[in-house]
């Protein structure tokens, strides 16, 4: 039979058949060894083929994968070679920042933007707190806002403790699978909660010593929304790192960057110090705005030579 992983806790799995039945089920040996190359085999949003192990309880044994769509995906915490699948078969992805209590870089903002584009996945970005910002914290939001439009990203702000914005959000989250991400404390957990009451996920405050949230959510999980769709909450990530993508292809998932490569003076540019760059020439011009480049510059130094 087949299912759908709503959960994974490392070495059981949360599977939803299609009678909507759940099972707690578990890989069989085989599959765990088979062109291995993230840390978990097995994602949210996988498809899966299993087999009930009795007739007498709710446990199953997963003998398949069906081939992925797509899925986002983080460098292991424990191994930076090896790539950690966050969740799998999206539609769309939304990242929740903030630009206050805490700040969310724009370099975060970035990084999570390239891991979407790297897998063809529409991004959204939902800037939370607005009952927090003052005049300096809304001109910000107001040039971050047409900085991403004119990369083509959509760009909302919300102030969930006020229930500001949630019917908007979910607009745009009906009938589609969508992975919600952002640092800890940015209210990701209070906009689940409010579609959720159930659930009574726990939210933290923002450590006052670090000013970052403090993490709330240890595995990734699917939820079925009440009004059609379905989300993916993911652990608060402190770093998303980019994976899989290699130097000389970052720039493709920049979409400023995109349109102009074709007209840099050489095809293998990384848009450094190449004589006849088209992408330096726009950041000059003003086209592609310089906070992008700086970013770009950054995940480029991050990315090992192997990456070549």
């Amino acid at each position: 039979m087949k299912g759908l992983v709503y959960k994974s806790t490392g070495s059981w799995y949360s599977v939803k058949a299609d009678d909507g039945t759940f099972y707690n089920a578990r890989i069989k040996g085989v599959l765990k060894i088979e062109g291995l190359t993230s840390t978990n085999p097995i994602a949210v949003g996988d498809v899966v083929t299993m087999e009930k192990e009795n007739e007498m309880d709710n446990n199953a044994m997963i003998t398949g994968i069906d081939d992925r769509k797509n899925y986002i995906a983080r460098s292991s915490p424990h191994n930076k070679r090896q790539h950690h699948i966050v969740g799998s078969n999206l539609d769309q992805t939304m990242l929740f920042a903030t630009l206050k209590d805490p700040k969310t870089s724009q370099g975060f903002i970035d990084r999570f933007l390239v891991s979407s584009e790297a897998y063809h996945i529409p991004a959204i970005i939902v800037f939370n707190k607005a009952d927090v910002y003052g005049k300096k914290e809304m001109d910000k939001f107001e040039e971050i806002k047409e900085i991403y439009e004119q990369c083509g990203y959509s760009v909302m702000l919300a102030s969930l403790a006020n229930n500001n914005g949630v019917e908007e959000i979910i607009e745009l989250l009906k009938n589609k699978i969508t992975l919600l991400s952002g640092h800890s404390g940015v209210g990701k957990s209070t906009f689940i909660n409010a579609i959720f009451p159930r659930l009574d996920l726990k939210t933290q405050e923002v450590s006052d010593w670090s000013g970052k949230g403090l993490h709330t959510t240890t595995f990734a999980e699917m939820f079925d929304l009440p009004f059609g769709g379905k989300i993916i909450d993911t652990p608060g990530l402190r770093e998303l790192g980019v994976v899989d993508i290699k130097k000389n292809e970052l720039a493709h998932y920049f979409p400023e960057m995109r349109r102009l490569m074709k007209d840099c003076q050489f095809n293998n540019c990384v848009h450094i110090n190449e004589p006849g760059c088209a992408i330096k020439e726009a950041v000059n011009n003003n086209q592609i705005h310089v906070d992008r480049y700086v970013s770009y510059l950054s995940i480029l130094d991050t990315m090992t030579d192997k990456h070549y």
